[in-house]
């Protein structure tokens, strides 16, 4: 299936990195600073973590979130992930733009691009799409809440873009507040070229 071609959006934004990184946290601030009238958060995970709450009985809100409930069921719902993607690596892309309801939008704010596929299809579907690695050391990934777990932190939807190297920017979020402002300021000044409307967002 085709994705809905009267869809329009000016400018995505694909943002990656490893667990504890600070996807959501950057993508929260980001969403925040251009309005929700301009743009929307995709997580590439919603459709993932909505099937596994109807089949489990899971609460979706806390699935969907940063916190550890999630940690619970994660091994599965990769599982289950992989295998869907090897019949269609575009069914997790498209359902997350219908769950979020993104098409009347004009930045998507894609805040979980796990694997070259996930890149793959948005650069073959739609222009004006930009790759953005956000990088964290171990050791703050660890005051965080990482720990290394087999069956997860060496499975594809972690490993899979370690070799990738067309990043259009590259975040570093170790918990510098001058360098997480700067790369804000970047990435916004980066969407006011594409979508005028926002220039007089601060």
């Amino acid at each position: 299936m085709c994705p809905d071609q009267t869809s329009n959006p000016k400018c995505i934004l694909l943002f990656s990195g490893k667990r504890k990184s600070g996807k959501d946290f950057f993508t929260d601030l980001l969403i925040e600073r251009i309005g929700h009238d301009n743009g929307v958060i995709v997580k590439l995970s919603a459709p993932i973590k909505s099937h596994w709450a109807q089949l489990r009985g899971l609460e979706l809100s806390k699935l969907l979130d940063s916190s550890s409930y999630k940690e619970k069921y994660r091994q599965d719902m990769i599982i289950w992930g992989e295998s869907m993607r090897e019949k269609d690596y575009g069914y997790f892309c498209r359902h997350a733009i219908e769950m979020c309801r993104a098409t009347d939008k004009s930045v998507w704010i894609v805040s979980d691009a796990r694997r070259k596929t996930d890149i793959k299809w948005f650069h073959e579907n739609y222009k004006n799409v930009k790759n953005i690695r956000i990088f964290t050391s171990d050791d703050v990934r660890k005051q965080r809440g990482w720990t290394f777990t087999e069956g997860i932190d060496d499975a594809p939807s972690e490993c899979d873009l370690d070799d990738f190297t067309s990043w259009d920017f590259e975040i570093e979020n170790n918990g510098n507040t001058g360098n997480l402002e700067e790369s804000l300021n970047l990435i916004l000044q980066l969407i006011k070229q594409e979508v005028p409307v926002i220039q007089g967002t601060n």
